[in-house]
């Protein structure tokens, strides 16, 4: 079907408005937890913002004026992009703490030696940051993540309708403060077990100025990994609960950020 046929069937604006739609909701394929991941095949999640597009588009669009010229066009479909982008990027910063979290962990253990892709973001990590984001997926998907990002995305129309302009420096510093955070919330996840591993390196060092025959690094490693695999199993139920947490309140505060200009 051609596109003078779509017109001709759904009408102008309503055409303009899936379009603009699937604009505003492409970014969460790129960005967010689970809707970007890479054990996803492209062709399915393109089926599925395409999905998404479909039912919210006689929504979104009812009462509102779209434009069709050329110029109105790119600037409506920009700012959807734009409008996305910054909800999607709020709601992966969540996850990119966790990631941080992990290598944290792998770098003071020794993890880090050894690195292995990543089936989530296809990037190489080491086992600890892989392990995070793997469990940190799984959190996602069992605590309901993903119906409460699409629900987070409807309700951006009720802040920044299609047809409405976002303000620009709330946007920006929406990001910022989202990308600023990643750091905090890493801390937050791994500090008890940073804490402990640091402990456990000054306590190796008391013992080699005690006992200098002792081979360190032979007894140290196998007891950093132990302490630090044991740590991460007891702190494990307490990271689901501060996911679950952190998530509701990353899908408010990427609303927050989206103001009318």
């Amino acid at each position: 079907m051609t596109l003078q046929q779509l017109i001709a069937q759904f009408g102008e604006q309503q055409v303009v408005g899936f379009f603009a739609v699937l604009a505003r909701i492409s970014p969460l394929f790129v960005f967010a937890p689970l809707f970007s991941s890479k054990s996803i095949p492209a062709r399915v999640r393109g089926i599925v913002a395409v999905a998404l597009a479909f039912g919210l588009t006689p929504v979104v669009v009812q009462g509102a004026e779209l434009p069709t010229d050329a110029w109105g066009l790119a600037g409506l479909m920009g700012k959807e992009i734009l409008v996305g982008a910054a909800y999607a990027f709020t709601l992966a910063a969540l996850f990119a703490a966790l990631e941080v979290a992990g290598s944290f962990l792998d770098t003071l253990i020794g993890f880090s030696f050894g690195g292995l892709i990543d089936p989530i973001t296809g990037n190489q990590n080491a086992v600890l940051a892989r392990m995070y984001s793997l469990i940190g997926l799984m959190i996602f998907i069992a605590i309901g993540g993903d119906t409460w990002v699409i629900q987070g995305l409807a309700r951006t129309y009720e802040v920044i309708g299609i047809d409405q302009t976002p303000a620009i420096g709330t946007l920006v510093a929406g990001a910022s403060h989202a990308f600023a955070s990643i750091f905090l919330s890493a801390i937050q996840v791994a500090g008890p077990i940073i804490l402990a591993l640091i402990l456990t390196d000054a306590a190796f060092g008391v013992v080699s100025r005690v006992v200098p025959q002792l081979n360190v690094f032979a007894v140290g490693f196998p007891a950093k990994v132990t302490v630090g695999l044991l740590l991460i199993g007891v702190t494990m139920p307490f990271v689901g609960a501060w996911l679950a947490g952190e998530l509701q309140q990353s899908v408010a505060q990427a609303l927050h950020t989206l103001k009318v200009a």
